[in-house]
């Protein structure tokens, strides 16, 4: 594909009173030449290129008045708006990714510094540091899959159970666990210190839920009032007896210490998979299904409410360091922001894979996201930047620049303005000179040469409208003719990235039809070619199926909005009192104005 049409050649022509730029092409046709900068009598002159007094076909004039900048289109902004919660929550580095060893099903946080995490995947429980992309410590004395390990509140034991049934406690110096817990005849899925610290409660497939007492390592009570597998829970901060888990019979279940048995139990509706209770003890909030709910306890358990936001099941739950937001992570690959108020979505995160947990640093400086495909994801906090205090030369005072400015003008005095300097874009300085084929190059590439600099002619509005002023200007297809097979595949890419956004489409549909009638006789001479435009005509066709669905939909929408139209219109005619016949009068009776005559 060699250069057929580039930027026509540019001559000067001074013919009387007018000041006119002469453009020679072939390929613009028959142009009607404007009459333009005119200060004398309206005659052509002659002398002009050498040909007759009247401009001949394949010229165009244009004036060589002061340059018009093009006019760069503006859109609303689309997308979420830019609040207090979306900058605190953006404020994070680029995740850091940990490969382990299997799904990651539990990620728990010490409270204590230095705030070390316990991360839980397959038959190992490995713990990282901070900033460590390696764990600095691993447990692995498990038969089968671990889960659920769990940091006691002063940071020196954990927690685990496994698929065997056994709860193992293991301390954070050593490797061997100091004491193991067998009562459990199937997988241990829960497991939670009490607030005193001395005791652990667990539960399992086995529909059991066992509270443990650590000094003698013997089992203190036995629950069985579910009716199902028990697969999360949580204990109280505050009160020591009290404990809830979550079952996937639906129920969660408030238990007390005190009178071996439960004393609330509330109906989620789904599997439960994951519950927490906030750090007064006053309010309860439960995951399953696709729903995240949320009890008050000090009422005996009534739903304050119930969010669905999310599109597949609810797996994790956490909260903020400040109590202020809710966390959620699900299947459906994000997990979202509640403010605790009003139990809105004020954020949400996006991941590459299902998510199976989740857990929050001390002053949320990290986020950490556990996935199915064994992907740990680490988010750290960008760290607010110091400003160095450097001895800096001595600048002239604020009044030295300002030094008649100020002045206030007499009576008597003439002000004379200056006119500000405007500096054209690179891309307008293309057109000013006439190289339409540079200006187009020039946005496209979003790049300035002769500067060697990278330019902020990225976005997709400046590049749609010099679209637009070639189309207005009558040479869009002179700039888009004779291209090579790299700058027609850059044209093509921006197409496809663009065409199906509603703002872009009119100016970008029309540039698409220009480019397959200059080069439908070129296809099939380049693969990379080819194949951009099979991505184009697939893009195009998916388009017109979303068109024909609103269409329809539109349709639709019109039939009802005209019955329930129609049904009020009969309604409201059925309530109308019948008028009342008229009364004629007759010829023998006198009429009221008789009457009063």
């Amino acid at each position: 594909m060699t250069s057929s049409l580039r930027d026509p050649p540019l001559r000067l022509c001074v013919s009387g009173s007018y000041s006119v730029r002469v453009i020679l092409s072939e390929c613009f046709g028959d142009i009607c030449c404007k009459e333009l900068a005119k200060s004398g009598k309206s005659s052509w002159g002659s002398g002009c290129l050498g040909g007759p007094s009247r401009p001949r076909r394949g010229q165009l004039y244009e004036i060589m008045a002061g340059y018009k900048p093009v006019a760069i289109q503006t859109y609303p902004v689309l997308g979420e708006k830019i609040t207090q919660d979306t900058l605190y929550w953006s404020n994070y580095k680029t995740p850091v990714q940990i490969k382990e060893f299997g799904a990651v099903s539990k990620v728990d946080f010490s409270t204590q510094p230095p705030y070390n995490y316990a991360v839980t995947a397959s038959s190992r429980i490995h713990i990282y540091g901070r900033y460590s992309q390696e764990p600095i410590k691993t447990f692995s004395r498990f038969k089968d899959t671990a889960y659920c390990a769990t940091f006691r509140q002063d940071g020196q034991l954990l927690v685990a159970g496994s698929e065997d049934g056994v709860v193992q406690l293991f301390d954070i110096s050593g490797r061997a666990p100091l004491r193991q817990f067998e009562g459990h005849t199937k997988a241990v899925h829960t497991v939670d210190f009490t607030a005193d610290k001395y005791h652990v409660v667990s539960g399992a497939d086995d529909y059991t839920v066992k509270l443990w007492d650590i000094p003698n390592s013997k089992e203190i009570l036995t629950f069985k009032e579910h009716s199902d597998y028990v697969r999360c829970g949580c204990a109280s901060k505050l009160n020591p007896d009290l404990f809830v888990t979550g079952s996937y019979d639906h129920t969660v279940k408030m238990f007390d210490a005190r009178t071996n048995k439960s004393v609330l139990c509330v109906e989620h509706g789904q599997p439960v998979e994951s519950v927490l209770l906030f750090p007064s003890g006053g309010l309860l909030v439960s995951s399953g299904g696709r729903y995240v709910k949320v009890w008050d306890m000090l009422k005996g358990g009534q739903l304050l409410v119930s969010l669905k936001n999310h599109h597949k099941t609810v797996t994790c739950l956490c909260l903020s360091s400040s109590g202020q937001r809710l966390l959620s992570g699900s299947l459906d690959r994000k997990v979202k922001v509640y403010s605790t108020t009003s139990y809105k979505v004020v954020h949400s995160f996006d991941y590459a894979a299902s998510i199976l947990s989740l857990a929050l640093s001390h002053e949320d400086e990290m986020i950490v996201v556990g996935m199915t495909n064994g992907i740990l994801s680490v988010k750290h906090r960008k760290s607010e930047a110091k400003k160095e205090s450097v001895q800096r030369r001595r600048r002239p005072a604020y009044r030295t620049f300002i030094k008649g400015k100020i002045y206030m003008k007499q009576r008597d005095d003439i002000m004379i303005s200056r006119p500000a300097k405007k500096h054209l874009e690179w891309y307008d300085r293309d057109l000013k000179s006439f190289r339409i084929s540079k200006a187009l190059d020039r946005v496209l590439e979003g790049t300035c040469p002769e500067i060697a600099k990278p330019n902020c002619v990225k976005k997709p509005e400046v590049t749609v409208s010099i679209i637009k002023e070639l189309n207005r200007r009558g040479v869009l297809a002179n700039a888009l003719a004779g291209r090579d097979e790299k700058e027609l595949t850059r044209i093509l890419n921006f197409l496809i990235r663009n065409l199906s956004q509603p703002r872009f489409a009119p100016v970008l549909i029309n540039a698409a039809e220009i480019i397959i009638d200059i080069y439908m006789s070129v296809v099939g001479q380049s693969p990379v070619v080819d194949k951009k435009f099979i991505v184009l005509q697939g893009l195009v066709e998916k388009e017109i199926d979303y068109q024909r669905e609103l269409l329809e939909t539109l349709g639709m929408m019109d039939m009802l909005f005209a019955t329930m139209t129609r049904s009020d219109s009969t309604s409201v005619s059925q309530h109308v009192p019948p008028e009342l016949p008229e009364k004629t009068e007759s010829p023998s009776e006198p009429s009221d104005t008789d009457k009063n005559s």
